[in-house]
């Protein structure tokens, strides 16, 4: 993670040293900044003529009776970043003076939300986008979706059969603009009997399974070895039996899937290469084509390094689209084709910067600066044969680091005791009380360390941070909205969204409230390589009674989760979606609540594992009368656990 500037107001904090400290202005895209009140901001236009305080929405959430987590959608934020892709295109178009279109459509999968699904179909149908599906239930969505636009191209991908082959069949015979893609050698008949049957030419597509292989996480979704597409005899063999059926002449897009999260533009140049060959050579052949379809694979900076690494990409959106179109272009001018219709399939670089997770913390666990000295003089003092010499080993490592012994040397000392106390306590040669205090002795040592070497750590101490690292437990649930921290160690951009005024003076992970013990946050954006803690405050005494109990609200964000995090997430703990606001810009400099999509209630996500709330509370509410008639619950006992119950059912899964 980028250091503050050791500039002349080093010993002053102020919000810009936290804006760099976070690194915020390297993975914000412009969208994001620091107030000068120590919040963060929002600029829903990439720029900050207008800006809304992430803090005082939350506050004002609270005052409607939404608590966090809550995911803040910013339309305005997805239509910019449409717009930015739409204009980078046409830029590299006009430069190029190339001769075909572009179109990007949305794949429905990467978040099917039906609010921003429509707000990518209202801002992309004056950009000339269109969507993308891959399932029956995507299919059955963007047709609903694309209603009364029928100009909208709709891409369909995925494995197909009969009854999908037949919707898309007739949909295009309604007048839709939507082409099928052959995954399997065997849809191409299933193509020809709904044709046939129907009495219409079909318009179709082939995808083609690529040499090039992906990089990062997917790289195995690419390649000869890819679960997508045709190889190349394939495709020659279905150009033959097109031809023969005499349906070559749909035959009018060829498509390829690289994979996700490309952050190496060398991948990109080599596929898009080798599909262009590939789309000339279809042309000889005499098919009629007219549409390269590049998919998928546009990345996110998630950690602001923009460099080819998982959580990054080493290229521009500028360059992304100009290397796409000069390199169709040159191929197709030296085989004398005409420019294909280039079409992209972006998702994640469309949606994840306009999405933002906001939750509060409810705890920490630290670790002590002092070891407790009533502790300490309890078990030197307590009657015993002997005092355990761990124990008088590390009191004397204590003193020596007062007096100011190298604090390595100590440490080694103090783990080397630590180690025989262990080892005496577990013989049964050591109590409790002596226990405890060594403990508190080598913690205490430990984040003196920590404290006097900072960053500049030996290697001998470089798993400290990990080992006495404080913990943040945080009212959300990993697995239902940041599921891939989990599942594929993506690193998302984290931070405090307040308090950026002053220095964060504690390092530690989160943790969310599922009974996980994978349910944490531990991988953050660094410099050189992902941290594993994050910069904190200190939690402050004094709450309101809310679910952080005695301490003042202290607000955490994710940023750049737009994309998959709300559609991937499962239902652990019964943990259900989170409260959803699309929140918008006013004139007036202000902001205001477009959509409020509040979160699942207990009620809901019992019903989802089929569980009948109502016989649940039925029965439950006839147990409590018995436990009145049998004196186990007086009156009004009975009465808060009817309440509890009551509302509990109809209350948010997280805590309130």
């Amino acid at each position: 993670m980028p250091e503050h500037r050791d500039d002349a107001d080093h010993d002053r904090w102020t919000p810009r040293h936290s804006a760099e400290l976070y690194g915020l202005e390297d993975w914000g895209g412009g969208y994001f900044g620091v107030s000068e009140q120590g919040t963060v901001v929002a600029y829903p236009h990439g720029s900050p003529e207008h800006a809304i305080d992430l803090h005082e929405v939350v506050r004002g959430l609270e005052a409607r009776d939404l608590q966090p987590p809550v995911v803040l959608r910013f339309d305005d934020i997805l239509a910019h970043r449409m717009g930015h892709l739409r204009r980078a295109f046409d830029d590299a178009i006009a430069e190029a003076e190339y001769q075909g279109r572009y179109t990007c459509v949305y794949p429905i999968k990467v978040n099917q939300q039906r609010h921003l699904c429509e707000e990518i179909r209202d801002v992309g149908r004056t950009l000339g986008f269109g969507l993308e599906a891959g399932s029956k239930p995507e299919l059955i969505a963007g047709l609903a979706l694309t209603e009364g636009h029928n100009d909208m191209l709709f891409v369909c991908n995925g494995f197909k059969d009969e009854e999908f082959i037949e919707t898309v069949i007739l949909a295009a015979k309604m007048g839709r603009n939507i082409l099928p893609v052959v995954e399997q050698t065997h849809e191409l008949d299933l193509i020809a009997r709904s044709a046939e049957r129907h009495d219409v030419t079909p318009r179709f597509g082939v995808r083609a399974k690529l040499a090039s292989g992906g990089v990062g996480r997917w790289a195995g979704s690419a390649g000869f070895r890819g679960k997508f597409g045709l190889s190349v005899s394939q495709i020659l063999a279905a150009v033959d039996q097109l031809r023969e059926q005499e349906l070559l002449d749909g035959l009018q897009m060829l498509h390829c899937h690289i994979g996700s999260q490309i952050y190496d533009i060398r991948t990109l140049k080599y596929a898009v290469s080798e599909l262009t060959h590939l789309y000339v050579e279809l042309v000889k052949l005499g098919a009629p084509m007219g549409v390269l379809d590049l998919g998928g694979g546009l990345g996110v900076d998630y950690d602001g390094s923009q460099s080819a690494r998982d959580s990054s990409i080493n290229y521009t959106l500028e360059e992304y689209a100009s290397d796409i179109v000069h390199r169709v272009k040159a191929i197709c001018d030296d085989a004398d084709v005409a420019h294909p219709h280039i079409v992209t399939e972006s998702g994640r670089a469309l949606v994840s910067h306009s999405g933002v997770l906001v939750f509060q913390v409810l705890g920490s666990r630290t670790f002590p600066d002092e070891p407790d000295q009533a502790l300490v003089k309890r078990a030197l003092e307590q009657d015993s044969d002997e005092t355990p010499q761990p124990l008088l080993d590390l009191v004397d490592a204590w003193e020596r680091l007062q007096d100011g012994a190298d604090p390595g040397e100590v440490y080694h000392d103090a783990e080397h005791a630590l180690s025989e106390a262990v080892s005496l306590f577990s013989l049964g040669y050591m109590d409790i009380t002596c226990r405890a205090a060594t403990e508190e002795i080598y913690w205490a040592i430990g984040m003196r360390l920590l404290a006097e070497e900072g960053d500049d750590l030996p290697e001998d101490f470089a798993d400290l941070p990990d080992r006495l690292g404080d913990i943040y437990f945080s009212n959300f649930s990993l697995f239902q909205s940041l599921i891939d921290a989990w599942g594929i160690d993506q690193i998302f951009p984290i931070m405090p969204i307040h308090r950026l005024d002053e220095r964060p003076d504690r390092r530690g992970t989160l943790a969310d409230i599922t009974c996980d013990s994978d349910g944490k946050v531990d991988r953050f954006p660094g410099a050189a390589e992902p941290e594993t803690t994050l910069p904190l405050h200190r939690l402050r005494k004094g709450g309101d009674g809310g679910p952080a109990g005695e301490y003042e609200p202290y607000y955490l964000a994710v940023f750049l989760t737009g994309a998959y995090q709300e559609t991937l997430g499962d239902l652990h703990n019964l943990f259900g979606d989170t409260h959803a606001v699309h929140v918008v810009a006013n004139g007036d400099g202000g902001w205001s609540l477009d959509e409020v999509v509040e979160g699942d209630t207990v009620r809901e996500v019992l019903r989802f594992v089929q569980f009948s709330p109502d016989d649940m509370r039925r029965a439950l509410r006839k147990e409590i009368e018995s436990a009145v008639a049998s004196k186990h619950l007086t009156l009004r006992e009975a009465v808060r656990m009817r309440r509890f119950l009551d509302d509990g059912l109809d209350g948010y899964t997280y805590l309130e």
